[in-house]
């Protein structure tokens, strides 16, 4: 029988996308022959960049994980929910990251959701590796609009990323 080809989905707002996001990003490259990186819409949460630097950043900064794993990783906005998107792409697996417990009630609530609406989807959790466990697209943006050095937290386009959004607001 031929082997048929793991898609995985790695769903996000990526706003901005981090150094915790490549940890799980380069992990679950492991455990899919494609990742997507799904950039969400999420205007609920009034991103600080828009739709289209959260994808042109994520898509630049996850090309040496792709070139240092081989796997092909692409990096598509989305705005359905998300088994519908999983379906569109082909992808069986949903990737999701664990931080810390109180992460896990949201995120299993979810996946049950998810699997309600497609058991043909599973969910796998990936922990956070202990240096990236603390950090939070919320709390680099705090940091960063309040002077503070990101860059152990981000990738360098990000912190200069990061950079000019400050500036711009503070010019507005």
């Amino acid at each position: 029988m031929p082997r048929t080809e793991k898609i995985g989905v790695y769903p996000g707002t990526f706003d901005p996308i981090t150094n915790g996001h490549l940890d799980i990003i380069a992990r679950g490259a492991r455990v899919v022959d494609r990742l997507i990186v799904a950039v969400a819409v999420s205007t609920g949460k009034g991103p600080m960049l828009s739709l289209d630097d959260r994808v042109g950043l994520t898509r630049a900064v996850t090309s040496d994980v792709a070139q240092e794993t081989g796997i092909v990783i692409e990096v598509r906005p989305f705005s359905s929910l998300l088994v519908q998107f999983a379906r569109e792409v082909g992808a069986s697996v949903i990737l999701r990251g664990l931080r810390a417990i109180s992460d896990f009630d949201f995120e299993f609530q979810l996946a049950g959701m998810n699997y309600r609406l497609d058991p043909s989807i599973e969910t796998v959790f990936l922990m956070a590796s202990e240096r990236h466990q603390f950090i939070s697209s919320r709390f680099v943006k705090e940091i960063a609009w309040l002077g503070g050095d990101v860059s152990s937290f981000v990738p360098p386009l990000t912190e200069r990323r990061l950079e000019a959004w400050v500036k711009e607001q503070r010019q507005s």
